[in-house]
């Protein structure tokens, strides 16, 4: 695999048994930057036979990486983060090329990433089982354990959004565990999250982390389907989730699922204006709002809307749309046309039904693709408009007054999503309604949505089940297990 910054010449391949392999077809296809519709790789295009040599592998590094020292797994993770550090720079380019985001969005991004391996790698040798008293046996004494035992083959499948961070949620994680992997990343962003397991392999032994490249019909399918995979972690759309929970269940495979959310934020009428206002603006437009986590519906206490829309208007308009390469751009393009073209249908779909535009709401031009939509804020949306209950994944926010807390939760709660949600007040007793009350996996208080590894992430509803990141993430890759010793005293 080409090491080269120059992403146009970059010809990638898969990592399955610690080899850089071809699809077994010799298929490949192009990964295109979003902001010039470019080529920025060429890629194997996998298929079912990539996806099972995948799984063979990994299946048979289990038995060696599980009974590996959690010192020395210890030991090789955090010798891969510094690996994987060493490139941060390259890797920050190729991300932004292949997703459209700033540069500077893409180096937290890695940042993000190395921070999560780093707190598993950690993590290996602070994981404890347990012993607990049991009813004697006549005569006899007797007690349990409960040992934690790696589940074995696990699939890792993450998005287009944040395609490192989130392969970083599950590869941290299964490793630190003693589990195998395999990762597959989005079709149109798989260039970075490969240069990484590319890395990573230089490291840790064969078989134990690999990667497949390919379309979701067919290498997803087989990885989610295949009876050697014991543990599938998704992160994307809510109705994939649903067909991934459908096809794993067949086989009880343990699945966690990251899914879409409608995050709200609700600004009080003691808040922080200001604060509450620049926080606003880059919940929404951080990633040109193509973030689960992204603040999608905004409630504000009337008695300070004005002046709070007044303050976000003035921070909006500073945001500049550009390619992400260019060092002044905040706002890059959306990843798709089609992903461009539904955000506008959202947007005109609330104008429509009489909502109002307060700033943006077009498509940018004299760009080299179709992708770039202006930062848009609206009022006087009807709460079943399409950009509220759907997952508006684009620069466009809604926003809506409200008389007080009670009224704020309960249009929060009005949707199918429970991902995030944010309450801006000094009011320690609205705060502590709007974090009991809120229908959502986290709530931030004063603070800008962000998954920290330290804290366990996941959702509500449709928003997904289970948890990554935190010490309670990892026990979604072990199987507990009963051992009951009688009669040894």
């Amino acid at each position: 695999m080409s090491t080269a910054t120059e992403t146009k010449t970059l010809q990638l391949k898969m990592i399955i048994n610690g080899e850089a392999v071809d699809s077994v077809t010799g298929e490949r296809q192009d990964v295109k930057d979003p902001a010039t519709g470019e080529v920025v790789a060429s890629i194997p295009k996998g298929n079912r036979e990539d996806a099972k040599r995948a799984v063979d592998a990994a299946e048979a590094a289990f038995a060696t990486w599980s009974e590996t020292g959690a010192e020395e797994r210890e030991k090789l993770l955090f010798k891969a983060h510094d690996l994987i550090h060493e490139h941060s720079d390259e890797l920050a380019l190729l991300l932004c090329h292949e997703q459209g985001k700033p540069v500077s969005e893409a180096s937290t991004e890695l940042e993000h990433f190395l921070h999560g391996l780093n707190f598993y790698a950690g993590l290996a040798t602070k994981l404890r089982g347990s012993q607990v008293p049991l009813p004697n046996f006549p005569n006899k004494a007797a007690y349990g354990l409960v040992l934690k035992r790696p589940i074995g083959v696990c699939v890792g499948i993450s998005p287009w959004n944040f395609p490192v961070t989130l392969t970083g949620t599950k590869i941290g994680p299964a490793l630190a565990a003693g589990n195998t992997i395999v990762i597959k990343p989005a079709g149109s962003t798989p260039c970075t999250v490969a240069r990484i397991v590319e890395l990573i392999n230089q490291v840790i032994p064969k078989g134990v982390c690999n990667i497949v490249l390919g379309p979701g019909g067919t290498v997803g399918e087989e990885l989610i389907s295949n009876p050697k995979v014991r543990r599938v972690a998704f992160t994307g759309a809510s109705d994939t989730g649903k067909h991934i929970m459908e096809v794993a269940g067949r086989d009880f495979k343990r699945v966690t699922l990251e899914l879409g959310g409608s995050d709200p934020m609700i600004v009080c009428d003691d808040a922080d204006l200001d604060r509450a206002a620049t926080m606003a603006s880059v919940g929404r437009f951080y990633n040109c709002g193509q973030a689960c986590l992204a603040i999608k519906r905004l409630y504000v206490f009337e008695s300070v809307a004005d002046q709070f829309i007044e303050k976000l208007i003035s921070k909006v308009k500073k945001l500049k749309v550009g390619e992400g390469t260019a060092k002044d751009t905040r706002i890059g393009p959306l990843h798709t046309d089609a992903q461009r073209q539904e955000v506008q249908e959202q947007v005109e779909d609330a104008v429509k039904n009489g909502g109002k535009v307060l700033i943006g709401g077009k498509q940018v031009s004299g760009f080299k693709t179709t992708h770039f939509y202006e930062p848009t804020l609206l009022e006087n949306v009807p709460h079943d408009a399409r950009i509220v209950q759907e997952e508006c994944f684009g620069p466009a926010l809604p926003i809506f007054r409200v008389k007080d807390i009670d009224q704020a939760i309960e249009m929060a709660n009005q949707s199918i999503y429970g991902l995030g949600s944010s309450v801006w007040t000094r009011d320690l007793a609205k705060a502590n309604k709007a974090a009991f009350k809120l229908q959502a996996g986290v709530t931030w208080v004063n603070s800008l949505h962000y998954g920290y590894d330290e804290l366990p992430f996941g959702g509500v509803k449709q928003s997904g089940i289970g948890r990554e990141h935190g010490p309670e993430a990892i026990e979604y890759y072990f199987e507990p297990k009963s051992v009951v010793f009688a009669g040894l005293m």
